[in-house]
């Protein structure tokens, strides 16, 4: 049996029965955040690029986004939240699902830096623990979207990282480490020594671009420290140089970097996850529609099934939450439009196809 409980309105809810049942509950006993979801955050301006002048070629080296030099391409206009980047595409997806949020970033003190503020106090996550660091400019970032799929033009953020841990109150019972900048290594170090110091907060880690090409080596304390490592094929296959047609081999190299489950996840919506007792895969059910659009799909993946583990639930189970809210966030345009509030989930969780199960791999 799956049960929900939705913090901000204090509600728990059941699946198993026609009618909804609400009590006072919480998901931990921290004070202040369930989780805090930690790394960059950026604005994100998204340029939908037509079919006929663009276009997708294929070669032995990959597929490349071409687009004729020299012409003006007209491009559809898109609405785009105000607030983008992995930690607040977590953040957002973690807090619609009702777990008291926090988000742990740097921002710079301008426009866009109040707009995301702003964007994060809508979606009910705190803001007491985000860092102003004022010499420098938010991020923006432009994501060209082709079909469904999409090619992001990144700045990385200039920030002066340093971490100055949290308020008593402030300490979560979960930190999940998201995407961070080339420059954020040494400040990584620093959340390794006060994860040594507080053993009682619990870690997930969805390693980004660059802390992938930092290799885990660099960055093994914080890999040692995860309870969940959940990551996407090609940044599992990069870190271990084990392709995914070996999935046992792909597992078993993943977690002897130390994390107690880890998770591997494809755009395809297929996912393989292993931990010390068991080895299972899911897919998204057939009947699925295709996606719209890829654009934080693999946010929305990772950070339900760190809800799902925040809440108590099973590694097979946390599986369907994640499978299913990817699905959604993939038919809107957009990073967190699609994303599924809490009721939601739990109406998808109790109509999910029969198929829709974690089984042994």
């Amino acid at each position: 049996m799956t049960n929900f409980a939705a913090q901000p309105e204090g509600r728990h809810v059941d699946t198993t029965g026609s009618q909804s049942a609400f009590s006072e509950s919480f998901a931990t006993s921290a004070q202040n955040f369930d989780v805090v979801s930690l790394g960059d955050v950026v604005t994100d301006e998204f340029i939908r690029l037509p079919e006929g002048p663009v276009r997708v070629r294929e070669d032995e080296a990959g597929q490349w986004l071409e687009i004729p030099l020299g012409e003006k391409v007209i491009i559809s206009d898109d609405e785009a939240p105000p607030t983008a980047g992995s930690a607040a595409n977590a953040a957002v997806a973690m807090a619609r699902l009702g777990l008291r949020v926090g988000l742990a970033a740097y921002l710079a003190h301008d426009q866009t830096g109040l707009d995301i503020l702003s964007a994060m106090h809508a979606e009910n996550v705190g803001t007491s623990v985000v860092h102003v660091d004022s010499p420098t400019h938010t991020v923006r970032n432009f994501v060209l979207s082709f079909g469904s799929r999409r090619t992001i033009l990144v700045r990385a953020p200039e920030f002066n990282y340093h971490w100055t841990g949290f308020r008593d109150h402030d300490i979560p019972a979960w930190l999940y480490v998201n995407s961070l900048g080339p420059d954020a290594l040494t400040y990584q170090d620093e959340i390794a020594d006060w994860l040594d110091e507080h053993p009682q907060v619990r870690v997930a880690l969805h390693p980004g671009t660059f802390q992938v090409d930092a290799g885990t080596q660099r960055l093994a304390r914080l890999y040692a420290a995860a309870e969940i490592l959940v990551c996407e094929r090609s940044d599992a296959e990069a870190m271990t140089g084990v392709t995914s047609s070996d999935p046992h081999r792909l597992l078993d190299a993943l977690l002897a970097l130390g994390a107690t489950n880890v998770v591997v996840y494809h755009v395809s919506g297929e996912a393989i996850a292993a931990n010390g007792a068991e080895r299972v895969r899911i897919t998204s059910s057939p009947g699925s529609a295709p996606p719209l659009d890829l654009t934080g799909t693999r946010d929305a993946f990772a950070a339900t099934l760190v809800s799902a583990f925040v809440r108590g639930e099973t590694l097979r189970e946390a599986l369907r939450w994640a499978t299913l809210n990817f699905v959604a966030t993939s038919r809107q345009f957009g990073t967190q439009g699609g994303l599924l509030r809490l009721h939601e989930l739990a109406d998808q969780l109790a109509g999910a196809p029969a198929d829709l199960v974690a089984r042994d791999l």
